[in-house]
Formats: C-alpha cells, sequence, structure tokens
C-alpha cells in the first residue's frame, strides 16, 4: 500500500489521518505543535521532525493546513523533498489561487489535486466526508474513498472555489439564522416554535448547523474563509456577516458558539 505522508492535525486533520492509519496504509505524520501527534504515533503511525522529513519516502501527500499561509511555509519546506511520482492532494480550505500557487512550487512528476472537504469532525471520524476534488484524481481515489464521497469538480482549483462558495453560504447562513431567531425574540415569539418553524424550510440544514453540538468549525477559520470569499469578489451581505463574526466570535470555539452571541448582542 501506499506511504501516506499528513501534514495537519488540527481538529479535521487528525481523525482524517486514523482512518488512512486504520486501513493499513504505512503514514508518517507532521503537525507544527508536535504533541498532537502523540496519539497516532501511539497507534502506529511514524512522526516527522519537518515537512520535508515527511515527504520525503511518501508515495502520496495530503495537506489538511489551516490557510493559505500555513500551506506556504509548508510547500516551501517540503516541495523540494518530493520524489517523481508522487500525488500530493490539498485537503486545506485555502481558495484557488493558493492551489496553483502551490501547482508553481511543484518538479514536473509530482501530481497535484485540490480535495476540500464538507463536513465536520463528526463526518472526519466516520469517513463520511464530502469531497470536492479538482485535477485529475484518477491516481488517488482509493484513498479518498477512505474519507468520503468523492465529487469530480473540474480542473485543478476548482475544488477549493467550490469548497469557498459553499463555506461562505453556510457560515452566512448561521449569521442570517442567529438574526432571524433574534427578531423572533424582539417581537415576543418563543424562541422554540421559531426555531421549529425555521427547520422545516428552506434553511433547514443551516438551522442545524447553526445549533449542532458534537462536532467543531473554529470561528476564527470561518472568518478566514469568508475573508478569502470577499478578496475575490464584492459580497456586501457576506461582508455583513464576516462582521459579526469578527465582532462576536473568540477563537477555538465552534461557529454555533458565534452564532448565539449574534443572536444576544
Amino acid at each position: 500500500m501506499e506511504h501516506i505522508a499528513f501534514l495537519g492535525l488540527g481538529h479535521m486533520g487528525a481523525p482524517m489521518a486514523r482512518r488512512l492509519l486504520a486501513t493499513g496504509h504505512p503514514l508518517t505524520v507532521w503537525n507544527r505543535t508536535a504533541e498532537k501527534a502523540g496519539p497516532l504515533v501511539a497507534a502506529g503511525a511514524g512522526l516527522a521532525a519537518s515537512p520535508a522529513d515527511a515527504v520525503r519516502d511518501a508515495d502520496v501527500v495530503i495537506t489538511m493546513l489551516a490557510g493559505p499561509d500555513a500551506l506556504e511555509g509548508v510547500a516551501g519546506a517540503a516541495a523540494a523533498a518530493l520524489r517523481p511520482g508522487v500525488h500530493w492532494i490539498e485537503m486545506s480550505t485555502v481558495g484557488p489561487d493558493a492551489v496553483h500557487r502551490l501547482a508553481a512550487r511543484l518538479s514536473e512528476g509530482v501530481t497535484l489535486v485540490d480535495a476540500p472537504v464538507i463536513g465536520s469532525t463528526d463526518k472526519a471520524a466516520s469517513g463520511a466526508l464530502g469531497i470536492l476534488a479538482g485535477g485529475d484524481t484518477a491516481g488517488v481515489e482509493h484513498v479518498l474513498a477512505h474519507l468520503g464521497n468523492v465529487t469530480r469538480t473540474g480542473p485543478l482549483g476548482s475544488g477549493a472555489a467550490l469548497k469557498l462558495v459553499l463555506n461562505s453560504a453556510v457560515i452566512s447562513g448561521i449569521a442570517v439564522v442567529a438574526e432571524a431567531l433574534r427578531l423572533a425574540d424582539a417581537l415576543g415569539l418563543d424562541g422554540g416554535t421559531a426555531r421549529t418553524a425555521l427547520a422545516s424550510g428552506p434553511l433547514a440544514g443551516v438551522v442545524a448547523r447553526a445549533h449542532a453540538e458534537g462536532v467543531h468549525f473554529d470561528a476564527t477559520l470561518a472568518l478566514k474563509d469568508l475573508d478569502l470569499a470577499t478578496k475575490t469578489a464584492r459580497l456586501p451581505v457576506i461582508e455583513a456577516a464576516s462582521e459579526h463574526y469578527r465582532r462576536v466570535a473568540e477563537p477555538g470555539e465552534d461557529i454555533s458558539r458565534a452564532a448565539a452571541r449574534i443572536r444576544t448582542a
């Protein structure tokens, strides 16, 4: 089986790496904070001291990082250590520009796929993520299948682009639901009744995510996604949602907690 290097062991990366390790793939992991790799190392993964060390013997490289700056740093450290024939699967939410900058760094013979994911930590742990894959996926679909269901989106960068579209809609939608419930409070409506009514309509999925428990999407990363979107096009509604989150969100908390503050702010 292919030797996989997995770089980035945050809330999403760690359960994804664990899924791959459970399939029997030889796995080397790297994380900026090495202590986070402890449970995976205890389960049989190798721990690399640097991104270059992680990818040196890999057949497949997977990155699941916080954003474009983190990807740039890892790419700068790792690109020269890659062997010809390696497949690099970029699964972070970084936008298409960062994907194309990564592609420009890679030598001939290295295949890049952008494959960001839809779903939170629960889906990552169960292997039920939605995977939006741009580029030539032929050599890695069997690897991605361990993590979720693959939707091929088109050429390189298209997966990253579609992920921005979807995240912008959902994150902004959660802020809209919070404001709608704030309006219900101001009108003297029972909060449970208003929430049930919203959940019975076209916003059902957003209502569910606004009140989800046992999952995690860091509000700081949500803000990063909205910033990437609003730097790409003029998006007044999404800009307003971004300002809401910027005002009330606390780093490290799930966006549902930020939504609760929007409702009461």
